[in-house]
């Protein structure tokens, strides 16, 4: 695909600049508006627990045995389980929660101006009540996070005169009436066409199959829940995805999601016929009802400091891992990677 030609003018040492300042202010003002905790988080977890994110379950894991303790580990996808068990042992109160610097290895990461091998990302989770498991708390959830990010592109108008670029506000659409409207697009192409046309969206209800027998997209069957009934259709998990207008192109900023509860961790590894997972210690958890309800979900660093500092690369703003032949050819285009 042809890279649009950058309208930001920072230079190399600016960029870093702008990059580490944008995180710094997106990261307070999304703790302010979600009341998260900042604590600090593994690069690994050990196998066998159950707390690995799988993401959609085809990816494996960087592994290795420490010496000196002489288990497995798997470096972290996410963190998206882990933080539901910390917040159960820090005891969060439910409209309270926490957020991590996660830093990742994904070692099949197809690289692209959008995918990097290394994933910066806020994790963060927050303790949430039974009676607020539904679309309306998503959503309230979602604009939240939005919001955030329009703070964010506020003050860095101020401090670099980067011309804003996000919408005033997001729109909501479950992927059921996506499908409907553009039936003979795939789920990729789905997006890019409803975004285009009507900016910042929340595509809700990621991971049960739809009318056509498939789903959106594939999700974990251990954190999201996706399966939940709704007057919308299934789920309550969701992207929130923008339009970058340098590269003419929807970006997914965050997959996030109302967590599973017993009924829908049931369900779902039923679906998906993963009942094997149900030994696993963060799963008795869960079936046991040991652990709090949660929404949570990760917001790529990278990709929200590619989007607000109008960067057409994510090497740009992330000093990833990218093939000599690649840096190169960008190079002549003008465009420097990290």
């Amino acid at each position: 695909m042809q890279i649009a030609e950058s309208r930001t003018e920072l230079d190399y040492t600016t960029t870093q600049q702008a990059t580490a300042f944008a995180k710094r202010k997106f990261a307070r003002a999304l703790a302010r508006k979600l009341r998260l905790m900042e604590i600090d988080a593994p690069p690994a977890l050990p196998i066998g627990t159950g707390l690995h994110d799988d993401l959609a379950g085809t990816q494996s894991s960087v592994k290795f045995t420490p010496t000196d303790i002489g288990k497995p580990f798997q470096i972290v996808h996410s963190l998206a389980k882990w933080k539901r068990y910390q917040l159960g042992r820090l005891k969060r109160k439910p409209g309270s929660g926490l957020i991590t610097d996660m830093r990742a290895i994904r070692k099949e990461e197809t690289l692209s101006p959008v995918h990097s091998i290394y994933v910066d990302q806020w994790d963060w989770e927050q303790v949430m009540r039974r009676e607020d498991r539904n679309v309306e708390f998503l959503q309230e959830t979602v604009r939240s996070i939005y919001a955030a990010l329009l703070e964010t592109q506020k003050v860095l108008a101020a401090e670099y005169g980067i011309e804003p670029g996000l919408d005033d506000e997001v729109t909501f659409v479950h992927t059921q009436e996506l499908e409907n409207r553009y039936p003979d697009l795939d789920s990729a192409d789905r997006e890019q066409a409803w975004v285009e046309e009507n900016g910042s969206s929340f595509f809700i209800g990621i991971g049960h199959p739809l009318e056509s027998g498939e789903p959106h997209d594939l999700r974990a069957t251990d954190y999201d829940d996706w399966s939940t009934e709704t007057d919308l259709g299934r789920g309550i998990n969701g992207d929130l995805v923008v339009w970058h207008a340098e590269r003419k192109e929807a970006l997914e900023l965050t997959s996030m999601g109302i967590r599973v509860d017993a009924e829908s961790l049931d369900y779902q590894l039923r679906l998906r016929g993963e009942e094997d997972k149900r030994d696993k210690p963060f799963h008795q958890q869960l079936l046991n009802g040991e652990l709090p309800l949660t929404v949570g979900g990760g917001i790529g660093q990278s990709r929200v400091c590619m989007l607000l500092l109008r960067k057409v690369h994510i090497g740009q703003v992330q000093a990833g891992l990218w093939p000599k032949e690649m840096r190169r050819k960008l190079a002549k285009e003008g465009i420097e990677l990290l």
